[in-house]
């Protein structure tokens, strides 16, 4: 199962919920698909795609051998009617309790972002959770499995922790999994129920899914949690399995995103498989998430095109360079207004993050950064509000100076109050109401969007842009 933030719990069995998941489970369609190989029956729930979550777990519990749970930490949301805080693994634990009642001798495993950066204390957190998967969990499920089945000790297992005689125990340290072509596919007809491009709100075509290429980041953003658990270790896919793995793929699907956290950090690599995808000449749509503004060329655009890249996803955090600096983007603003302009120019979809609050802006800081998002030829921006998340190199210091304890939770908002920037949480919701406001309602944006439409004969995308003018009221 999978319970992202956003869910919140309901015992009761048939209270609709509303659907909003766009992204395939993509962890559990590893773990699925390494179920299956070894000759197990795998049910997935995805818990914000489906439209009665409850009733189809109280359907699958009475055959089922065992409960895996994806869990997520907490994080903060921006909405234009105020900011509001998430706590994923608060409402899986609701549901652990709740299967425990139901069958109390069915294990449930719990894994996913969460546990690996607290893979014994989840267990605290989630009391009705038997074992705590640290990490990579492909390797770990099956032997997890053969425990359950009786044939091997927890003790033995790699990356886990286990609860016994109410005692919580380890078993032997994890190991990250240096090679990846080593990993089957993932099991994606599992998930087939589930309609993830039909969502109004987003720009996939039917029938939409992701991949992953590689795990981990070769850079060092003070903001992001990634570093927690060696995850900085940059680890890749080889070409032909890449490739091998969008051929499969576009056999099935429309549309596909590539969810890498830098999937153009390997300039060279990236050529590779974008030639090879030319040469075979795939359908699908593809979307880049974590497109770099450092590698922005004509050249390589040029091969994203041809490849059927349609969408960008740039980080692109600020105007100032001094705020660049201090996340340790290894960016600059010159770059970034070369790169969207390359990007528009070259007819992608192109999407910009912004981030508001660090230590160091000032108002000045923030009204630079709107106008800039606003001076920039793109098609959406994002903007979104800093938070300390556990783990993260800023937020480590924030512990270090007394800024932060364990009694904040996973995620604190960049307070003032806190010490933690130059403005309150409420001040910051302001700036974010505005950014959203400025930057979505100008005529000359909206003419833009309204001309690109026509141009593309794509009418359905009037919805979308329709949901984002909406939401910014």
């Amino acid at each position: 199962m999978q319970i992202p933030a956003g869910y919140i719990y309901s015992s009761k069995i048939d209270k609709p919920q509303n659907v909003s998941s766009y992204h395939p489970p993509l962890g559990l369609l590893y773990i699925g698909r390494i179920l299956e190989d070894e000759g197990h029956n795998v049910e997935l729930i995805d818990f914000l795609a489906e439209r009665y979550p409850m009733r189809s777990l109280n359907k699958e519990l009475s055959t089922t051998d065992a409960v895996g749970i994806s869990v997520f930490s907490s994080s903060y949301e921006e909405t234009m009617q105020g900011g509001r805080f998430t706590y994923p693994y608060k409402e899986s634990a609701k549901i652990a309790k709740y299967i425990k009642e139901i069958e109390s001798d069915i294990p449930i495993i719990i894994g996913g972002p969460h546990c690996s950066i607290q893979p014994k204390k989840s267990l605290d957190e989630i009391p009705s959770a038997d074992i705590s998967v640290e990490g990579d969990g492909e390797n770990s499920i099956k032997k997890i499995a053969e425990s359950i089945e009786g044939s091997k000790n927890l003790s033995d297992v790699q990356g886990i922790y286990y609860r016994k005689n109410n005692v919580i125990k380890r078993g032997k340290p994890a190991k990250i999994i240096q090679d990846l072509d080593s990993i089957p596919f993932p099991a994606r007809h599992l998930v087939d129920k589930y309609n993830y491009g039909k969502r109004s709100k987003s720009n996939f075509k039917p029938k939409f899914t992701s991949i992953i290429t590689g795990r981990g980041c070769p850079f060092n953003c003070r903001f992001c949690t990634r570093n927690t658990l060696g995850f900085n270790i940059f680890r890749k896919r080889s070409v032909e399995n890449v490739v091998s793995e969008i051929e499969e793929i576009n056999e099935t699907y429309d549309s596909l995103m590539i969810v890498d956290d830098t999937f153009l950090a390997d300039e060279e690599r990236a050529r590779e498989i974008l030639d090879r995808l030319i040469k075979i000449g795939t359908d699908i749509e593809i979307y880049v998430q974590g497109a770099r503004v450092d590698t922005a060329n004509r050249n390589l655009y040029s091969k994203l095109k041809k490849a059927g890249v349609k969408h960008l996803y740039y980080g692109l955090e600020s105007a100032n360079q001094d705020v660049l600096n201090f996340y340790n983007k290894k960016a600059t603003t010159s770059q970034i207004r070369k790169a969207i302009k390359l990007s528009n120019e070259m007819d992608f979809f192109t999407v910009g993050t912004f981030i508001l609050g660090a230590p160091i802006e000032t108002k000045d800081h923030i009204k630079k950064t709107i106008d800039f998002a606003c001076s920039l030829p793109l098609d959406a921006a994002l903007f979104t509000i800093l938070t300390y998340k556990y783990g993260s190199e800023i937020w480590c210091e924030a512990v270090k100076k007394g800024k932060i304890s364990e009694a904040d939770g996973y995620t604190v908002v960049a307070d003032s109050r806190k010490g933690l920037g130059n403005f309150t949480k409420e001040e910051l919701d302001k700036f974010y109401r505005h950014a959203m406001k400025r930057f979505y309602l100008r005529p000359r944006y909206i003419f833009q969007q309204i001309q690109k439409i026509f141009k593309d004969g794509d009418f359905n995308k009037i919805k979308v842009r329709l949901n984002q003018l909406k939401n910014v009221y």
